[in-house]
């Protein structure tokens, strides 16, 4: 039995704590810094989502992970100008994996403050660099090139956690855990999620480009590693708001679409154009955009408050602005772990842009789901499976 020992569990009364395997290596290595339980739990999570990805689209994939449900998750496509401009991103060229991280943590960059990051290819300097500038926890990766573990070892004053995961590594097909001393069993949820999934259309529009096709595969295996209830919202190769954790399938899909909302809005022009103080933080950038677009913008507009921030005195973002910007969106894919039960869902997910579902299908009020997606023109896979994760 090989083990690792931890500083302690979820909590600091947790001890002891450790990961183990009880037969062979563990499939990991640490290279830098000392992870802690949360932090395992996040990295392997990450992992499968990423390396699933990978396998589905044929494109390098990375997560930004909080709490064991990612905030975002991308593929690595190129960077547009605005892109660019809203996730800080650094000019000249850049490695589809740097692309893939930097968009998944701009999916979300409040919920990604303090991330930990997954990789599907080797780190390399571009991505290592874009870390090195933000607010995380650590990295898991299948390698790193040795520009990249040079940058990273020097981040948080030599702390920065980096794990090397073997990816030929296959967990044992029956996985167990503890809860109140009681030993949970079940067969590990090894679902291959593919295109094939997606062919039992149930709505009158049919049409499924193979952007479209790896938008909802995109939304599906970031739900299958996304603590349910959750919803999940993606556009062009990116996660643009997960709902994570909800009781309620409404709330889910209400959360995912104001993070979309919000991701939408930080693209428009008003946003583009604010002047921050030289040498702004990042994080304090991130929060006064927030701030910006929300119904809170008159708190860091009010006197005192903007001129610790903004050069000039932004003009307000008014409420019809916001709509109206809002009203542009689409080509959005919305996915959900379990079935929408109502057709509310459906027409929220509209306000957000979304034109593509994929869901497991399933309810007794299919019929009346359906009909709201004809409604509205969309194009409505059944996957008829379910992706709980607990």
């Amino acid at each position: 039995m090989t083990e690792l020992e931890l500083k302690y569990g979820c909590n600091p009364n947790q001890k002891p704590a450790r990961i183990f395997m009880e037969e062979g290596e563990l499939p990991l290595k640490v290279l830098n810094g000392r992870p802690g339980y949360i932090n395992f739990m996040d990295a392997l999570n990450s992992w499968q989502l990423v390396k699933a990805l990978k396998k589905a689209t044929g494109l390098p994939a990375a997560a930004s992970f909080k709490h064991v449900s990612p905030a975002g998750a991308a593929l690595g496509l190129p960077l547009s100008d605005v892109e660019r401009h809203i996730y800080f991103a650094p000019e000249g060229e850049l490695s589809p994996i740097a692309c893939a991280y930097i968009r998944a943590r701009g999916a979300d960059r409040l919920c990604s403050f303090g991330d930990w990051a997954a990789l599907s290819d080797v780190c390399d300097g571009d991505t290592a660099r874009f870390l090195a500038a933000e607010v995380s926890d650590g990295i898991i990766a299948p390698g790193y090139t040795d520009e990249a573990l040079e940058i990273l070892k020097g981040k948080r004053k030599g702390g920065y956690n980096v794990v090397e995961i073997d990816p030929s590594y296959t967990p044992a097909p029956i996985e167990r855990r503890n809860i109140f001393g009681i030993t949970f069993e079940q067969g590990y949820n090894d679902l291959d999620i593919n295109e094939e999934m997606l062919q039992n259309v149930v709505t009158e529009n049919k049409e499924l480009s193979q952007q479209a096709k790896n938008d909802m595969l995109l939304s599906l295996i970031t739900l299958k590693y996304t603590q349910s209830n959750s919803v999940c919202y993606v556009k062009n190769g990116m996660t643009i708001g997960v709902g994570a954790g909800q009781q309620s399938r409404i709330h889910c899909t209400r959360l995912a679409g104001n993070k979309a909302d919000i991701w939408w809005l930080r693209q428009h022009p008003k946003v583009l154009g604010l002047q921050f103080v030289d040498n702004i933080r990042r994080p304090d950038r991130d929060n006064a955009i927030d701030i910006y677009i929300s119904d809170e913008h008159d708190d860091v507009l009010a006197e005192g408050v903007w001129q610790n921030t903004f050069k000039v005195k932004p003009e307000v973002l008014t409420s019809e602005e916001k709509a109206a910007w809002i009203a542009q969106m689409s080509g959005v894919t919305v996915g959900s772990d379990a079935f929408f039960p109502f057709g509310d869902n459906v027409e929220r997910a509209r306000k957000s842009g979304v034109q593509y579902i994929a869901q497991p299908g399933g309810s007794i009020r299919d019929d009346q789901v359906i009909a709201t997606a004809n409604k509205y023109g969309m194009v409505m896979a059944f996957t008829g499976i379910r992706l709980f994760h607990h």
